[in-house]
């Protein structure tokens, strides 16, 4: 199984475009020892050539051309990318939905009922679509049922919902619904191996740790350091509460991630541009790489 991070931030990217916190300051000096991003999304083969995509973030374009293989180049008009597996309704992985309107063929989505009545109510992107290349909309079950995608007959995929609460735009955006939010498991049932995939993570429940524990390489949260981070670009929020566990801290993610079993490959994905861990150099970045815990960055190939 080959996975390929097109994105590795969390919404805004790094640097953020109207932000002046130190990370982004550093950043456009080229004072700071770190990497740009573009915001969060993973894509998943098991030949190389056909991908899943999961998350169709705002700079999807961007990261097709920093990513050849899924523009494999068969014909006039091509795209390695078969499916497109939605892990909510968040406008940071849904709006590069709307540059991918140009395919010749409909989009193969799948994605909740939850997430499915959001994006043809409050954010109508799939109705829009209709207008365009088309949409087949697939339901993703959450109650852990293993499904396959046409095309890719060595990988078997299952999600389950995580505690959460829609987007800001969404109806239901305070009467949270189960599927939200979900975290998902990929399988190459050949080799057995396996994948966990969760950009947003705000509690870890018992069946989130159970499939963390039963992955291979798990590629979760990593948006914040602290709780009270959002503090120095003037906001209030605490990690927890818009559903991110943070790093640091008792119950953080760095404990949580250091009771899996010491051969699972350990990742952290959908890093805001406020977090220190984007500077390789910072206290913070050593105290994962002595944990053994990675950061992903654009373009970073996982094999498993």
């Amino acid at each position: 199984m080959l996975i390929r991070v097109l994105g590795s931030g969390a919404g805004g990217g790094f640097p953020q475009w109207n932000c002046n916190c130190d990370n982004c300051r550093r950043l456009r000096r080229g004072e700071i020892n770190a990497r740009p991003r573009t915001q969060s999304s993973i894509a998943v083969s098991e030949d190389g050539d056909n991908w899943v995509l999961f998350n169709a973030s705002p700079d999807i374009r961007f990261q097709l051309e920093a990513n050849p293989p899924l523009q494999p180049k068969r014909g006039v008009r091509d795209t390695g990318i078969k499916a497109i597996v939605l892990i909510d309704a968040q406008i940071d992985h849904t709006t590069g939905l709307l540059i991918l309107r140009e395919s010749t063929a409909p989009l193969e989505i799948y994605c909740t009922d939850p997430v499915h009545r959001d994006l043809t109510s409050g954010f109508p992107v799939l109705a829009m679509l209709g207008h365009y290349c088309g949409v087949n909309r697939h339901p993703l079950p959450i109650d852990g049922t293993g499904f396959q995608i046409p095309g890719f007959d060595d990988l078997r995929f299952y999600s389950h919902a995580l505690v959460s609460r829609a987007p800001p735009y969404s109806p239901h955006r305070n009467d949270p619904h189960p599927g939200d939010n979900v975290g998902v498991i990929v399988e190459q049932i050949s080799s057995g191996r396996r994948l966990y995939y969760a950009p947003g993570l705000g509690e870890i429940e018992p069946h989130v740790f159970e499939a963390m524990q039963q992955a291979d390489c798990v590629l979760v949260d990593g948006t914040f350091w602290t709780d009270d981070e959002m503090k120095q670009v003037g906001s209030d929020k605490k990690a927890r509460e818009i559903g991110h566990l943070p790093q640091s801290g008792p119950g953080g993610m760095i404990e949580v991630l250091n009771r899996l079993p010491r051969e699972t490959r350990r990742i952290l994905i959908h890093i805001n541009n406020t977090n220190p861990i984007l500077d390789e150099d910072s206290p913070e970045r050593r105290r994962l790489t002595e944990a053994g815990i990675e950061v992903a960055y654009d373009t970073m190939e996982i094999r498993l």
